[in-house]
């Protein structure tokens, strides 16, 4: 089953975008905004957890962020390239957390870390610094910081379409995970 043809019923679409799904540029009624508060742009609220949507069961403690712009996690195709890395690594999706930064509007490692508890977590097209994590590091490096194994590399779609980049992502899954 694609995910791109999930039928979903109207109940789970609605709980899924409880904001505004399609703005109008029309300012708002008068009554519903007051000229005596300070309004706080909806990127700067902090999230909470319960906003972090995610895909899998993270069985295993792995999380991985992605940035997609457009969609709620991952394309199928990078999906199908996703699920068979982790199929050699002797894992599936019910191991890991995926998730979209580009979904989440003030991601936090904080926060994010406090949900998920991972003890690795693999950044596919998501500087270290989107997560405001105190550290940088280039792609391809395996990098420990505060008990966790971090890796960095470029999105998905990049490593999918080149070998020179899908060698040097196995080697270091290869060293992350032991295989």
């Amino acid at each position: 089953m694609k995910l791109n043809t999930l039928k979903l019923p109207s109940s789970v679409i609605s709980n899924l975008y409880n904001k505004t799904l399609v703005t109008t540029g029309e300012p708002q009624s008068p009554t519903t905004k007051s000229n005596d508060k300070t309004e706080i742009p909806e990127s700067d609220i902090p999230i909470t957890q319960d906003e972090i949507k995610f895909l899998g069961e993270n069985g295993k403690n792995i999380l991985i962020a992605v940035n997609n712009k457009n969609i709620n996690f991952l394309p199928d195709d990078e999906l199908g390239f996703l699920t068979n890395m982790l199929t050699a690594c002797k894992f599936g999706l019910a191991d890991v957390a995926i998730i979209n930064l580009n979904t989440i509007g003030n991601p936090s490692y904080k926060t994010i870390f406090e949900k998920f508890k991972p003890e690795i977590v693999l950044l596919y097209g998501t500087d270290p610094a989107m997560l405001n994590l105190p550290v940088s590091f280039p792609h391809f490096q395996v990098q420990s910081f505060n008990n966790y194994t971090f890796l960095f590399t470029p999105a998905l779609h990049e490593i999918q379409e080149d070998k020179i980049l899908k060698s040097k992502l196995w080697v270091c899954l290869r060293r992350i995970f032991n295989v």
